[in-house]
């Protein structure tokens, strides 16, 4: 009998022991990969420049099927100045390279990659070397030289705040209390622009939010109202079947996905 709880005794230490060690090696493993991220956000920010542009010729206000009430923050929204960057630095560390976003009330404020699948970038990071933090990224199924309905941009929520690490701020009183918050920008190659934020919620993972390829009007709107209906937040904001929206998809918890949606409002060709 004695011997029976000694080697029980073992048998739980040994377990103990090794979970500690498991534990203790993925803390580093955590440390390490925030320590090469942020590296790689100093190296971008070294080498990239972002300049605040004025409307001019080439700005383009997106019609609203609705009017937004008069007093929707929509009208200082339009008159926001468009963030235009330079890609050829960016472009020369990553080829992959389509665009860069920036979110209000967020550590939001990096470049974005695509490539050929949604898995990649789950596990690379801008310079493509192996790490958990991955990188952000958008759906290989967009077109960035026209975007599409639905256009949806992914990253990690990293408990450092890097990549969508911060995104968790819009369901806090914090973010919501600003309206100026609710705006995102994007610059590509081909045009700079602007979006309304008119959805914010969590939910149990789907892939139903995720949608691309609308087979006529009416599934489209019916998608939208989907969508809408679920904010977690009141925006007073119009969307319709004529407009383009863009989605942020990340983690909330390990069964959830965090999501933000925006319409676009203003954009700018680049010359």
């Amino acid at each position: 009998m004695e011997k029976k709880k000694n080697l029980l005794f073992i048998i739980l230490l040994v377990i103990s022991i090794s979970l500690i060690i498991i534990c203790s090696l993925n803390i580093i493993k955590w440390y390490k990969d925030n320590l090469k991220t942020k590296e790689v956000i100093k190296n971008i920010e070294s080498v990239t420049t972002i300049t605040e542009i004025e409307d001019n010729n080439n700005t383009e206000i997106i019609e609203q099927k609705e009017e937004e009430h008069k007093d929707s923050p929509y009208w200082n929204y339009i008159k926001m100045n468009l963030i235009n960057v330079d890609f050829n630095e960016l472009k020369s560390i990553n080829k992959d390279t389509v665009g860069w976003i920036q979110v209000n009330g967020t550590n939001i404020n990096y470049p974005f990659v695509q490539t050929t699948d949604n898995s990649y970038y789950l596990t690379h990071s801008f310079d493509k070397k192996y790490t958990d933090a991955g990188w952000v990224f958008l759906d290989y199924r967009n077109n960035i030289k026209k975007f599409d309905r639905n256009t949806i941009i992914y990253a990690h929520a990293r408990k450092d705040r890097t990549m969508f690490g911060s995104l968790k701020n819009i369901l806090k009183s914090g973010w919501l209390d600003d309206t100026n918050n609710y705006v995102i920008k994007l610059s590509t190659e081909y045009e700079n622009t602007l979006w309304q934020v008119f959805s914010i919620y969590h939910i149990p993972t789907t892939n139903d939010y995720i949608q691309v390829i609308f087979n006529n009007d009416n599934e489209y709107l019916e998608f939208l109202n989907l969508i809408k209906n679920r904010s977690k937040h009141n925006f007073n904001t119009n969307v319709s079947e004529t407009d383009k929206i863009l989605t942020l998809s990340t983690c909330y918890t390990n069964n959830e996905k965090l999501v933000l949606h925006a319409k676009l409002i203003k954009k700018e060709a680049r010359n």
